[in-house]
């Protein structure tokens, strides 16, 4: 299945780098690729505030890239609206984030991060729509847009 979605996206035009092709770059480097907040949430795990992403309202066709790497995550088709002020997904691409458990709040909650550069993305919960009943919550800085007509 991993490779039905990378042909599908090579298929659509975008260039795609594979989770096996690591990105690590020391502190100082993240800090000149990245701005303030995306540099806290990707690297140190913070998250932004609810409600302040252009990436909510997004509606257009395409794809949804680690803005830490450019690695494909999730495509137009696995987004929704959850009403949580972040943009939310039922489904990843396969094979593309890592996961581990987060205690922060306590209670356990599943985190998840860029199988390519190991940034921080957000939690997965179950409570999503169906098919698969998951919402993939992702901070919008730790994701970049790139629109279906751009990508061709």
């Amino acid at each position: 299945m991993l490779q039905e979605s990378w042909k599908a996206l090579l298929a659509e035009g975008v260039g795609v780098p594979s989770p096996a092709d690591k990105l690590e770059l020391s502190d100082a480097e993240w800090r000149k690729r990245l701005d303030g907040v995306a540099y806290r949430v990707l690297r140190k795990e913070d998250t932004e505030r609810a409600g302040t992403s252009a990436l909510n309202d997004e509606k257009r066709p395409g794809v949804y890239a680690c803005a830490g790497c450019d690695l494909p995550l999730f495509t137009s088709a696995m987004k929704y609206d959850s009403g949580t002020g972040w943009p939310s997904f039922f489904t990843t691409i396969p094979g593309v984030f890592e996961t581990k458990t987060d205690y922060l709040l306590i209670l356990p909650r599943t985190e998840y991060h860029c199988a390519r550069c190991g940034g921080h993305h957000g939690h997965v919960f179950k409570d999503g729509p169906p098919p698969t009943g998951e919402r993939w919550c992702n901070n919008g800085v730790a994701l970049k847009f790139i629109p279906k007509s751009s990508a061709a």
